[in-house]
């Protein structure tokens, strides 16, 4: 099983407070993409590890994902998630306007037929809507943060008609949770 989420403005935050109800025994490989400067060094695995219980790290090319663990793109390359699990992270031009891409990361992630639930959180502009409607298409679950602040981005993924879930922050790591417990007993999320 696979959760990702993507953010832009506001975003750390955010994932701290939806990263922060996962458990340490969390059944699932999530990975992260939120919108940064390109010449920023990062330090949002290290700020997320201090909410989370479980393991943040930044994600690297060729590793193999693993049930439990966030990782997150790194500045200026995209994330994805190829079919034999591993990280594939490429300087491909900007999506979006942006690099990394929350719609490069969702789109791998739909391969994972109907094992993926996405959430878009906080943001401006577009990104992830059409991510959005490829996991939808492939039987996945969509969340989108309800507008907020900066609610750009889950406007945007709300208004493709994709989103099965339309939750305040607070509710939104607690939905995940469910939906893996649900995945893992064989229901649908």
């Amino acid at each position: 099983m696979l959760v990702v989420i993507g953010a832009s403005a506001g975003g750390p935050p955010a994932l701290v407070r939806v990263l922060s109800d996962l458990p340490a025994a969390f059944p699932a490989c999530v990975a992260v993409v939120q919108h940064i400067r390109p010449d920023f060094p990062s330090r949002l695995p290290e700020v997320l590890s201090r909410a989370c219980a479980l393991p943040v790290l930044e994600a690297k090319s060729s590793l193999v994902i693993e049930p439990g663990a966030v990782y997150v793109a790194p500045p200026n390359r995209h994330l994805s998630i190829s079919a034999p699990r591993r990280i594939v992270l490429r300087s491909t031009p900007p999506v979006n306007y942006v690099r990394p891409s929350v719609d490069v990361l969702f789109q791998s992630a739909a391969l994972w037929k109907g094992k993926v639930i996405a959430a878009v959180l906080t943001g401006t502009g577009r990104d992830g809507a059409e991510g959005i409607r490829a996991i939808h298409r492939s039987g996945g679950l969509t969340i989108a943060q309800r507008p907020a602040a900066c609610s750009g981005m889950p406007e945007a993924a709300i208004a493709t008609g994709c989103v099965q879930m339309v939750l305040p922050l607070e509710q939104i790591g607690p939905a995940i949770v469910e939906a893996v417990s649900a995945l893992a007993r064989g229901e649908a999320a």
